[in-house]
């Protein structure tokens, strides 16, 4: 829709791709799904976000979801279109949609073409809907819809993963039970406690699965899987992407065997992402953890996809939900060409635990450190992701912890925590029927939201954001209780150092000790 009925949409300006062939305009008889997204009714309270307290699906939904007079008027616009009307969620204050081709243009001024883009993966070309330049939406829409996300359909996360190269030393392996008992997580298994894992593409092979946790002489996880947008479980593990849902699973469940995952499968475009966080996030039972280990640099995401993103990881942090997100394995390039260091998104929403990745040297039979440093090995696609974001502030938990600036400008600090992520001392999972080493900080993500689940079923509350308890009271340059800290190595632009730092963050959990840290902060927050 375009002329005087119509007015820009703040945040949606796409830029083109390059190195993409050129198919021709999209058929207008072709149905594209898109998902509207709303405007709160209130404010999300700030202390509701970092504090103890949380609320129900239910309460954010009445509290600070989508006004019934706000969807009425989309929907109404939509159906007056042409368009189908799919879904409304008042919670998450989304209305998914589909129509045809001619009727987006109508709706929102947009021309889409079909291109073929190399697979990221190095696998067959992918071939999307692409769009340029802003939306426009109907005036009616004007202050109430804040994105329209789905019409480009462009993949804007890459799996954070790293397999070890064939010509690699081979220098230690470890189970996620090791890691555990390594990281001296507190005794408990995860009991009563339920995680989100977000894919975006690929499956898990059972057999896989099963073989895997017999071998440890642990029961399997349980199990579900959730499609999202129309994506489910290949079942297979035969694609690459696959590696990483196998991951995934098989790391949360050795670490934490007796909590629940449920897992969802979603597209890979910026609606895919916001839709599955959103149906995780307000899921019946709740999610404790939910663990993400994709992303790609800020520079590759609308502003509206982003602020959309974060404002539903906020949400996450008022139902009680710690995200765990991967900070990537290309160093302080975050896989961006174009000059100077770039962070991954979406590692660098303020409203997620961002982790980061190490090389580490342990007894398994002692558990004892000889060395931990930074995992940051030859080339900018073999270490581990951490920087100073262009887009998200400071938030006011990391304020005194000597964040640097960016280009002269200040901005939120990734990561916030680390773990084992080098493949060459990486771990021990089974994928297509043989053990195998696979690093990356996909691997660090899931272990984490493991000692999430810990921390939380001995606490009897969730955690919700961390950060808060584990920043309380940090300086720069001082090492964080209930961390270790890593003081050596670097990914690229940056270098460890005493106390929190662009490459491993906080440092890595002793995790007794954070126990305490936790239970202490929660108890002086309820007072």
């Amino acid at each position: 829709m375009s002329g005087p009925d119509s007015v820009e949409l703040t945040g949606s300006e796409r830029k083109a791709l390059h190195d993409v062939q050129d198919l021709g305009p999209v058929d207008p008889a072709t149905t594209v799904e898109f998902t509207v997204v709303l405007r709160r009714r209130a404010e999300l309270p700030a202390d509701l976000v970092t504090g103890a307290r949380t609320v129900t699906a239910a309460e954010l939904a009445a509290r600070y979801g989508a006004d019934q007079a706000d969807l009425a008027v989309v929907v109404h616009t939509l159906e007056a279109a042409g368009a189908r009307v799919d879904e409304q969620h008042a919670g998450s204050r989304r209305v998914c949609a589909s129509a045809p081709v001619a009727v987006a243009h109508r709706l929102f001024g947009v021309e889409l073409s079909q291109v073929r883009e190399t697979d990221p993966l190095g696998g067959e070309p992918v071939e999307h809907r692409m769009r340029t330049g802003t939306l426009r939406i109907p005036a009616a829409w004007a202050g109430i819809v804040t994105a329209v996300l789905g019409l480009d359909d462009r993949p804007q996360v890459r799996p954070h993963l790293r397999l070890l190269d064939a010509a690699a030393a081979r220098t230690a392996f470890y189970t996620p039970p090791q890691l555990a008992e390594i990281y001296k997580f507190p005794a408990a298994t995860g009991a009563g406690q339920t995680v989100a894992v977000l894919e975006f593409g690929g499956g898990f092979d059972q057999q896989d699965v099963d073989g895997y946790f017999s071998e440890l002489g642990l029961r399997a996880p349980k199990i579900t899987s959730v499609g999202v947008d129309g994506v489910q479980n290949s079942g297979s593990a035969d694609d690459d992407v696959s590696g990483e849902v196998t991951l995934d699973i098989q790391v949360l469940g050795a670490a934490a065997p007796d909590a629940a995952q449920v897992v969802y499968f979603a597209p890979w475009s910026d609606r895919g992402i916001v839709d599955a966080i959103a149906t995780a996030a307000h899921a019946s039972p709740a999610p404790v953890a939910m663990s993400i280990s994709w992303g790609l640099s800020e520079e590759r995401w609308t502003r509206q996809a982003m602020t959309t993103i974060d404002d539903a990881f906020a949400d996450a942090a008022a139902l009680g939900v710690t995200v765990c997100v991967s900070s990537g394995d290309d160093g302080s390039r975050s896989r961006d060409t174009s000059p100077g260091p770039h962070q991954a998104f979406p590692a660098s929403s303020p409203h997620v635990l961002a982790i980061g990745g190490t090389t580490l040297f342990a007894h398994t039979d002692t558990r004892a450190v000889d060395a931990e440093t930074v995992w940051g090995g030859a080339g900018d696609d073999n270490a581990t992701g951490g920087g100073v974001s262009s887009v998200f502030p400071v938030p006011a938990w990391q304020t005194g912890v000597g964040v640097p600036a960016r280009n002269g400008r200040p901005g939120r600090g990734v990561p916030d925590v680390a773990a084992d992520a080098d493949p060459a001392t990486g771990y021990i999972v089974r994928w297509r029927g043989q053990d195998q080493s696979i690093g990356g900080t996909s691997a660090s993500a899931p272990l984490w939201a493991a000692l999430i689940c810990r921390l939380t079923e001995i606490l009897k509350q969730p955690v919700g954001l961390a950060q808060p308890a584990f920043y309380n009271g940090v300086t720069a340059g001082t090492p964080a209780p209930g961390f270790r800290d890593i003081v050596s190595g670097s990914n690229g632009e940056y270098r460890a150092g005493a106390g929190w730092d662009p490459c491993t963050g906080l440092g890595v959990p002793i995790g007794t000790d954070l126990l305490e840290v936790v239970r202490r902060h929660l108890t002086a927050d309820r007072t």
